[in-house]
């Protein structure tokens, strides 16, 4: 499937292609492309059975492998660095396992490498009933409350650009909930070996506060890597991009242009 596609930059500059988490859309990279990374073609897909991408399954990891490349190849982009968000950072490393080539560097946002099954089944469960809120009101004050570092400007532009308002006022995530509980399923796969990222330069930005990236995988990946990892904690909760916007800018800058 050739997924819908946001993108920033001019399309001759180097290719740095997002991947969002689960529940998201690919504009959560806007600021980030607008603001800090002018210097390159951003391209963020919106994943399958999320934003304005068809809803249809299967939803499987290899599925969505398969829609990144088909939509990467109609944009003519055969090798690049990827950036990836929670699920979006899983997807880089099957993409690094499937697909080496098309991998220059990686760059993990706070990546559910691996999540415990445990707090997947109650996000799969809870996402039963999800994905609706009475008002955009409640979803901004809950995403504040998730996380005191969140500036309330990413939440309500989250609303714009992620929601339908209903006749009722409500708001509906857009996103497909068998999709969303089936990848939260998928997540808690073995996933590819840390030696996968093997001579593929990888920055591993993660929220210890959070928790979803554990210290023995922080050490398994140092292990396998070495020198061609580097890690950068940074305050706030999951959403790196939005509680330590200016850190996660300027890492990746440095890094995708050295």
């Amino acid at each position: 499937m050739r997924l819908h596609v946001h993108e920033w930059g001019d399309p001759a500059s180097p290719p740095v292609v997002c991947l969002h988490g689960v529940t998201a859309h690919g504009e959560r990279y806007r600021r980030l492309a607008e603001e800090r990374w002018t210097q390159f073609h951003v391209v963020a897909p919106d994943l399958r059975g999320h934003g304005r991408s068809d809803w249809e399954p299967p939803w499987t990891t290899s599925t969505h492998l398969l829609d990144l490349v088909e939509t990467t190849d109609a944009l003519g982009i055969e090798r690049a660095d990827w950036v990836g968000h929670s699920w979006g950072g899983r997807l880089v490393l099957e993409l690094a396992a499937a697909h080496p080539e098309r991998v220059r560097r990686a760059v993990l946002l706070d990546p559910a490498i691996q999540p415990l099954p445990g707090p997947s089944y109650q996000l799969a469960e809870a996402e039963l009933n999800g994905g609706v809120f009475a008002s955009a009101v409640e979803y901004v004050e809950r995403r504040l409350a998730a996380s005191a570092l969140t500036p309330r400007a990413d939440a309500e532009r989250d609303v714009e650009q992620a929601f339908e308002r209903q006749r009722d006022g409500s708001i509906r995530r857009r996103s497909c909930q068998p999709a969303v509980v089936s990848v939260y399923g998928e997540l808690v796969a073995p996933p590819p070996p840390p030696a996968t990222l093997v001579g593929i330069p990888t920055l591993l930005i993660h929220a210890p506060a959070f928790g979803l990236v554990r210290d023995e995988q922080v050490v398994a990946y140092r292990e396998a890597l070495g020198d061609g990892l580097e890690v950068l904690p940074v305050p706030g909760m999951h959403i790196v991009m939005w509680d330590a916007f200016d850190a996660v800018a300027t890492a990746v800058e440095r890094f995708l242009a050295a």
